[in-house]
């Protein structure tokens, strides 16, 4: 038995001196990984872990609103009460100025909420209850009163609270009456309401207090600014982008010269410019607000023959608001000629012929328009026509 087991040991050898190696390998890798996960524990070992506040602490919340072309946006943190009804204006938020013991402000108001600054943004220029404030991110302060508290907005966004604020950071402070709320509102809220096309009125709530101020806007400004912008953009590529812009300008009168050149680009610039009824009749439209009517008109006998039947309808309607009825029912019966037997078309020689006061031949159009009518509501209009026209009644 001695020379097999002497075989067997002489054969174990090699594969024992095989695997010596690959044992130190083995641990060697063993010793790095457990480095490598000491240093990530400590390295990680003051970072914040991300939890649901406890208790009745302060929570993270932000609210935004459009008003016109602008948008503004509230981050702030909610404190709750937790009890303290009665004991946070004058007490938990001092009135006025303050020490607050810590950080270099000896004279800080409150944070308008809890922990890091309240910021409110703005992407326009705006009045804060009539004063101006120009677009931008800004660090929001209130010194509050018994009846009336200060709003501050300051160009520091990224303090913790109001420890380090500087009144030389100031954009601007507005006093605002303050008002008292039914009800208590256990958590802070900012709320937007009272929202108009150019103005909301912004409030801070909590508790028993409310303290609104009102955002507005130059609604018409943001939006001529807009225009310019979007034109340079991929949307100048299409003429009906400079229709838009010239016919809010026509409607707002507001930069006429400049839209005047609009419509010369909607209609001649190259790889834009389209010559049709849309492009036509929009630089009619500013050459009449600009006094210019005699080529005004000739624009429109040159446009007229291009217009599909709504575009045709739609223009008699406008020629009856600016008070020229013959031109009006020339262009409904021009429409009744390319579109003949049409309600859409008919309902316009009622117009048409209504507002030269030819009640006869309206009365006459309105009984062929009735059985035409495509849904209750228009047949109900078409006879509050009628019963009108029987009265001798416009009814424009």
């Amino acid at each position: 038995m001695l020379p097999h087991l002497s075989r067997l040991t002489f054969h174990l050898s090699p594969l024992t001196f095989h695997l010596s190696p690959l044992t130190f390998k083995l641990n060697l890798m063993r010793k790095i990984l457990s480095l490598l996960f000491i240093v990530c524990v400590a390295t990680n070992s003051n970072a914040q872990i991300l939890t649901v506040p406890v208790g009745g602490g302060s929570s993270k919340a932000w609210v935004g609103e459009r008003v016109g072309l602008t948008d503004i946006q509230v981050n702030y943190n909610r404190p709750a009460v937790k009890g303290r009804e009665g004991k946070i204006w004058g007490a938990l938020v001092p009135y006025g100025y303050t020490d607050l013991g810590f950080g270099t402000s000896k004279a800080a108001p409150w944070r308008a909420g809890a922990d890091e600054n309240t910021t409110i943004s703005f992407s326009t220029d705006v009045r804060i209850n009539e004063k101006p404030l120009a677009a931008g991110n800004y660090g929001f302060f209130i010194a509050m009163g018994e009846n009336e508290a200060e709003i501050i907005f300051s160009s520091n966004t990224s303090s913790w609270g109001s420890y380090f604020y500087d009144p030389k950071e100031d954009a601007l402070r507005v006093k605002v009456s303050t008002a008292k709320l039914n009800e208590s509102l256990e958590r802070l809220t900012y709320t937007f309401s009272d929202q108009k096309d150019n103005s909301a009125v912004l409030s801070l709530n909590w508790e028993k207090m409310r303290i609104p101020f009102t955002v507005s806007v130059d609604l018409q400004k943001t939006q001529m600014e807009s225009m310019r912008r979007e034109l340079r953009s991929s949307k100048g590529f299409n003429p009906d982008a400079y229709v838009e812009a010239i016919n809010y300008s026509v409607a707002n009168n507001l930069n006429l010269e400049e839209a005047v050149g609009w419509s010369d680009y909607a209609i001649n610039a190259a790889f834009v410019g389209q010559k049709n009824f849309k492009t036509l009749s929009a630089r009619a439209a500013v050459l009449n607000k600009l006094g210019r009517s005699r080529e005004a008109d000739s624009l429109m006998k040159a446009a007229m023959p291009m217009a599909n039947m709504q575009e045709l309808h739609q223009y008699g309607q406008q020629l009856i608001r600016m008070k020229r009825p013959a031109d009006a029912l020339a262009a409904y019966k021009l429409n009744a000629q390319k579109n003949p037997d049409n309600f859409t078309t008919l309902v316009g020689l009622v117009r048409g012929y209504s507002a030269m006061a030819d009640y006869k031949n309206a009365l006459k159009h309105a009984r062929l328009a009735l059985p035409k009518a495509p849904d209750k509501g228009n047949r109900d209009n078409v006879e509050a026509m009628i019963r009108k026209l029987e009265e001798g009644k416009d009814v424009n």
